[in-house]
C-alpha cells in the first residue's frame, strides 16, 4: 500500500491490499527466475503506452494538472503533504526546511500523477498488476528520504557519529550484496537463538521421518481436551512462526488453554529431495495425524494449518473424505490460506505456460527453490516497509536493525523441493482446487465440497500475499460450516496476534452463514476488541470432546520421545 493510500479509510485499505497482492503462480515463478524479470519491459509496458496514446486528452489533462501543482509547489502555495502514517518524512526537517518540503511535495505530486496514469490506461487485471508493481517500486525507490545527499537523518547520523555512520553503512551494504537475498538485512543473525528465545515452548520430538519431525508439547493444565490439535506450518518456512518468543507464541497460548498441541517441523530439503511433491507432504500430514491420534488415544484430531500448509492440509482432508475417513478429523483451521487462486473476479493465471515452464525448469535444474529467493520476492512486494526502511536505517544511518522475532523467522529461510514447486505452480495455473477432481492427493480426487466438517478460516486485513477476499472464498469451497475471522495486520502479523497486544481487534460475521460476496460479509461484520486467539481456542474447545486428566508423559510406546523440542530439523540451514 502506498503512502498516499494509507489514510483513505478502511475500505480503501482493503482494496489496496488486494491490488498489491500477487498470484501464487507469479510469486513462485519470480522466485525461480529472479525478481529482475518483473522490471524488464514486456508486453504490459507496450499496452500501457498504447492505452495512454489512445487517451491523449486524459494524458494532457494529467500533465496540465501536474504542471499547475508543481507551480504551486515552487511558489510555496501547495497543500500536498505526506500521509500522517508515512514514516519516511517523519523528521521535522522535511517540513521545516523550505527546500526539503518543496522536494517532498514535488515527489508526491509526480508519484500521484504516475499512479493515476496506470488507472487511466484501461489495462486488464494482469497488465495492471505488472505495471503497478514496476511503477510503485520505481516511485518508492525515488523517494527523497532514500537519497543520502539530502536525507536529514543521514546527515544527523554523520554529525553525531563523526562520520563513522558512513563507514558502518558501507560495510553493511557490502555484506548484504555479497549473498542472497541481496536486500537490506532486517535483523542481525545473532538477534535470537532458536530453542532459547524462539521455539521455546517445552515439548519433545515424538516421531521423525525423512520429511519432518512431529513435536508434542507438554500440557500445563490439570485437564486437557480429548481431541488433540496438529499444527501444519508452511513448507517454505520454519514451523516456529507458531511458537515465537514466550508471550507471543500461539502454541504456548493454546497449551495454556488445555489443548493437546502437536506441530510438524519440516525438514529443510536440498537437491537430494528434488522429487518430494505434494503427495510427499500430504502423506506426512496424514501420518502425523495418525500418530497424534494414537498418542492421545483419540478418535479424532483437529488441524490448524497456515499458508501453503493450509493448501496441503485441505487436500489431505479431501483425501480423507474420499477414503471414507473424514471422521478422523474433528475440525480444520486455515490461516492466511488461498484455495481459490482467482483474483478480483478474474479466473486464470498471472503468468503464461512458457514462463511457468521456465520457472519449473529452473528449480528442477537446481533441485529446489531457494528460500532466500522467495524472501527477496516478498521484500519487493512491500519495498517501503521491507527494503527502503532498512536502507535508511542500515546504510544511511549506519545502525543495526532492531531485533524483531517475526523478521528473524522470516530471514531463517528454507528451501522448497523442485517437485512441490512444480505442483504448486500447476495448481495455481489451473486454479485446480476450485474444481472437483482437477487435482489429486494420495490418489484421491480433491473435492473440497466433500470436506463437510466445521472449519475456522482466518485472514489478515492488510495481507499483501494472500488478500483476505481470496482467503474468504475458502468458505464457499469447503463443505461444512465455516467461521470466517478477519484479523488485523498483514500476512504474518495477523497470525502472531497474542492477547497481550492492546491494539488487537478482529472482525466476525453475525453467524457462520457467509454470503458469496466478501464485501457483503464485511458490511455485516462486527469488530471485536482483542486477539482472535481466544475466539479460536473457545471455538476449538467446543469441538474437541470432553476434558480429561492430562497425560503423565509425552509420546507412547510406539512414539517415544526422541529429543527435546524444538528438535533438530528446525536448526538445519
Amino acid at each position: 500500500m502506498t503512502a498516499q493510500s494509507a489514510d483513505q479509510g478502511p475500505e480503501a485499505g482493503l482494496s489496496d491490499a488486494a491490488e498489491a497482492a500477487s498470484a501464487l503462480d507469479m510469486l513462485l515463478s519470480d522466485a525461480a527466475l529472479g525478481i529482475a524479470r518483473r522490471f524488464r519491459p514486456d508486453g504490459a509496458a507496450l499496452r500501457f503506452a498504447l492505452g495512454l496514446a489512445r487517451r491523449p486528452r486524459t494524458v494532457a489533462g494529467r500533465a496540465a494538472s501536474l504542471a499547475a501543482e508543481l507551480g504551486r509547489v515552487a511558489a510555496g502555495r501547495s497543500a500536498i503533504a505526506p500521509a500522517r502514517r508515512d514514516r519516511r518524512f517523519a523528521d521535522q526537517a522535511w517540513t521545516s526546511n523550505p527546500v526539503l518540503s518543496r522536494t517532498v511535495q514535488a515527489y508526491l505530486a509526480l508519484a500521484g500523477t504516475a499512479e493515476m496514469l496506470v488507472a487511466d490506461a484501461g489495462l486488464d487485471w494482469r497488465d495492471g498488476e505488472r505495471m503497478r508493481f514496476v511503477l510503485s517500486n520505481l516511485i518508492d525507490a525515488a523517494a527523497p528520504s532514500n537519497n543520502p545527499l539530502i536525507s536529514p537523518v543521514a546527515w544527523k547520523a554523520v554529525i553525531d557519529s563523526g562520520g563513522l555512520s558512513v563507514l558502518r553503512g558501507l560495510r553493511a551494504l557490502a555484506s548484504d550484496l555479497s549473498a542472497p537475498p541481496r536486500v537490506p538485512a532486517m535483523v542481525t543473525p545473532d538477534a535470537f537463538e532458536v530453542g532459547r528465545d524462539l521455539a521455546a515452548t517445552p515439548g519433545a520430538v515424538v516421531a521423525r521421518s525423512e520429511v519432518c519431525e512431529l513435536i508434542q508439547y507438554e500440557p500445563v493444565t490439570a485437564t486437557v481436551y480429548q481431541f488433540p490439535l496438529l499444527v501444519v506450518p508452511p513448507m517454505i518456512n520454519k514451523f516456529y512462526i507458531t511458537d515465537l518468543a514466550p508471550g507471543r507464541s500461539m502454541i504456548e497460548y493454546l497449551v495454556s488453554q488445555g489443548h493437546q498441541v502437536f506441530a510438524i517441523s519440516w525438514r529443510n530439503p536440498d537437491a537430494r529431495h528434488r522429487d518430494w511433491d505434494t503427495d510427499t507432504y500430504g502423506a506426512a500430514v496424514a501420518d502425523a495425524l495418525g500418530a497424534v491420534r494414537s498418542i492421545c488415544r483419540a478418535p479424532q484430531a483437529s488441524i490448524s494449518a497456515l499458508c501453503s500448509g493450509g493448501m496441503t492440509a485441505a487436500m489431505v482432508a479431501a483425501h480423507l473424505s474420499g477414503a471414507g475417513r473424514l471422521t478422523e478429523l474433528a475440525t480444520l483451521c486455515l490461516g492466511v490460506t488461498v484455495l481459490d487462486q482467482a483474483q478480483a473476479g478474474t479466473a486464470g493465471a498471472m503468468i503464461g505456460e512458457r514462463t511457468a515452464a521456465l520457472a519449473i525448469a529452473a528449480s528442477r535444474a537446481r533441485g529446489y527453490l531457494d528460500g532466500r529467493s522467495l524472501a527477496e520476492v516478498f521484500a519487493w512486494l512491500r519495498p517501503n516497509d521491507l527494503i527502503w526502511n532498512y536502507w535508511v536505517n542500515n546504510y544511511l544511518q549506519g545502525q543495526p536493525p532492531p531485533p524483531f522475532d517475526i523478521l528473524y523467522w522470516n530471514a531463517d529461510t528454507t528451501r522448497l523441493p523442485a517437485a512441490v514447486h512444480r505442483d504448486f505452480i500447476k495448481l495455481a495455473l489451473a486454479n485446480a482446487l476450485t474444481r472437483p477432481g482437477a487435482a489429486t492427493m494420495l490418489g484421491s480426487p480433491v473435492d473440497l465440497s466433500k470436506v463437510d466438517i466445521d472449519s475456522y478460516v482466518v485472514a489478515g486485513i492488510a495481507d499483501h500475499l494472500c488478500p483476505w477476499q481470496s482467503c474468504y472464498r475458502a468458505a464457499a469451497l469447503l463443505g461444512g460450516s465455516t467461521r470466517f475471522v478477519l484479523s488485523t495486520s498483514g500476512h504474518i502479523a495477523s497470525m502472531v496476534n497474542p492477547p497481550s497486544n492492546p491494539k488487537a481487534t478482529f472482525q466476525t460475521g453475525p453467524g457462520d452463514d457467509n454470503p458469496a460476496d466478501p464485501a457483503d460479509w464485511l458490511r455485516a461484520a462486527q469488530t471485536v476488541p482483542g486477539s482472535w486467539w481466544p475466539d479460536y481456542s473457545a471455538w476449538l474447545g467446543d469441538r474437541s470432546g470432553a476434558r480429561q486428566q492430562r497425560p503423565g508423559q509425552l509420546g507412547n510406546a510406539d512414539y517415544p520421545p526422541l529429543q527435546a523440542a524444538p528438535g533438530s530439523y528446525v536448526l538445519d540451514r
